[in-house]
């Protein structure tokens, strides 16, 4: 059931309901009986907890252990033969800081 945020048009007063989609709008304030308007919320908040949520949670050690060398070969070659710091083309056209 999702939270509807409401605010008296008259006195000001905010206040939140939890109510089923298929309930119609309240129409007066809790606090002086007036006439009230719904207003736009922010919608869901999720709240993600635990490991699981990311493609990376789940690769295998045989993966990572590659992945780290490719990228340790990767770091190794950066600044040899290249123009620049911030790749590793030779014909970038940029120059070597």
């Amino acid at each position: 059931m999702p939270t509807y945020e409401y605010e008296c048009k008259s006195c000001g007063h905010k206040f939140e309901r939890l109510q089923p989609i298929s309930d119609k709008p309240i129409k007066s304030c809790p606090s002086c009986s007036k006439d009230v308007k719904r207003l736009i919320g922010t919608g869901a908040g999720f709240i993600f907890k635990g490991s699981g949520f990311h493609a990376t949670d789940y690769r295998s050690k045989s993966y990572k252990k590659g992945a780290d060398k490719d990228k340790k070969a990767a770091d190794g070659k950066k600044g040899k033969d290249s123009p620049c710091s911030g790749c590793d083309s030779k014909d970038c056209g940029l120059k070597k800081e």
